[in-house]
């Protein structure tokens, strides 16, 4: 048995090829997406994104050379410590999707600024740059060193990821306003953060899901209600009372935020005063939450 044990090896599970390939393909999409937002709208207008890509433009207003090769040069580093923090395929998808941006914006340089109006360009600019990296990102890969770096901060020091990005972009924007003006740095604030809401959707994806708890003495009813009328399945949890030591069960399931009010309406006619929890769940894979035909 010893022997048996000592040779067990723990083995990763392949992806499918077919499930490469998307993800081949999505990443390729979402970084052609950015070079697009970058060359066809923000830097012919003199507006940039924050991070290692806002280095980039800075770097390139300065030495008039290509974007794309400082996006690659000073992301180097990164790919290294993609790898050792969050491990290979991170850091090869990453890899890819740097050099597929670096070279589009080269491709895409030449080609004129679909506009040349400061609004639409930041609305329409920042839209595009947040669907191409939120694409990315979904699909395993990052199109800026910025966010591994804070992590590595973040390991060292008691700020949060979100407040060393925020920290380093206020430089990049700072620096920016003084090089261009101060009205493309506000304008590139307002496209970083429609980017940053964009990304938000293509995370959480437009067919927002909730996760539900209910703890109710009616957890059969509701239960069987919720199966019977929304056509989702539901699970029971054995819970316990912390103040009166009282077996609880706990209903769980998966809704669409579309069923949030008629789920509610069926707690509240069995029982008003249920516990109800409900948040936002950004991806559901497996069991049993393919919604069934009610009639």
């Amino acid at each position: 048995m010893e022997g048996t044990s000592s040779n067990y090896k723990k083995s990763h599970k392949k992806l499918p090829l077919k499930e490469k390939l998307k993800r081949f393909i999505l990443i390729t999409i979402g970084a052609i997406l950015m070079a697009i937002a970058l060359e066809l709208f923000l830097v012919p207008n003199k507006l940039l994104d924050g991070g290692i890509v806002g280095i980039s433009i800075i770097s390139s207003h300065f030495l008039k050379l290509p974007i794309g090769l400082f996006i690659f040069i000073l992301n180097i580093p990164f790919f290294y410590l993609g790898y050792k923090q969050i491990g290979k395929t991170f850091a090869i998808s990453t890899l890819y999707a740097i050099a597929v941006l670096s070279v589009g914006t080269v491709l895409l340089h030449p080609v004129p600024p679909f506009a040349d109006e400061k609004f639409l360009v930041t609305i329409f600019g920042g839209f595009i740059l947040g669907l191409g990296v939120g694409l990315v990102i979904r699909y395993g890969g990052s199109l800026d060193g910025t966010e591994i770096l804070a992590i590595l901060i973040n390991n060292k020091t008691p700020f949060s990821v979100g407040e060393v990005v925020m920290v380093i972009n206020f430089f990049i924007y700072t620096v920016a306003g003084f090089i261009f003006t101060w009205e493309s740095a506000m304008y590139s604030v307002i496209a970083y953060f429609v980017a940053f809401k964009t990304i938000d959707i293509i995370q959480q994806g437009l067919d927002e899901s909730k996760s539900v708890w209910i703890i109710s003495n009616q957890h059969e009813e509701i239960g069987s209600a919720i199966t019977d009328r929304l056509g989702r399945g539901v699970t029971y949890l054995k819970g316990e009372g912390a103040y009166t030591g009282d077996d609880k069960k706990v209903i769980f399931c998966i809704i669409t935020r579309l069923e949030e009010f008629k789920l509610k309406d069926i707690v509240n006619h069995y029982d008003e005063n249920a516990f109800v929890a409900i948040g936002n769940v950004s991806e559901v894979k497996g069991g049993r939450f393919k919604k069934r035909d009610i009639h």
